[in-house]
């Protein structure tokens, strides 16, 4: 089975998906979020069509690795989420990802306006990876 991961904003959610291995995360897509329901059937269905057993969404910690009201909102959603999938959820620690990602592809030469389409994908690449070596 696969494992995928979300970076979670509020107007798009970055998703990337392991091999069946889960060995290697790839960048799948960034979601443009419609909101509420539509937003979890869509990932629940993606996640049936992937096989996916778990998803990791990113935790937006402040740097003290307290949680601040970002993380509350993401927490609701992971709970939101759970409610229309068998997948097991995880919450894992996305400190800098999105900072980590724009230096990515800022080395990489991709231009600013690309760069705003893709930073979620690239976000959720990361934080599955760090997940998927924890293990």
């Amino acid at each position: 089975m696969r494992k995928a991961a979300l970076d979670i904003g509020d107007v798009r959610i970055g998703i990337a998906t392991s091999d069946m291995m889960g060995i290697i995360a790839s960048g799948y897509e960034t979601y443009t979020r419609k909101g509420g329901e539509a937003d979890y059937k869509y990932i629940a269905e993606f996640c049936r069509q992937k096989e996916v057993d778990t998803i990791v969404v990113g935790l937006p910690r402040n740097m003290d690795g307290t949680e601040g009201e970002r993380a509350k909102l993401v927490r609701q959603f992971g709970e939101g989420l759970s409610a229309h999938t068998n997948a097991r959820i995880v919450f894992w620690d996305e400190r800098l990802t999105t900072a980590q990602a724009e230096r990515m592809l800022i080395e990489g030469g991709v231009r600013r306006d690309k760069r705003k389409q893709v930073i979620d994908k690239v976000a959720a690449t990361i934080i599955l990876q760090s997940y998927l070596d924890s293990y």
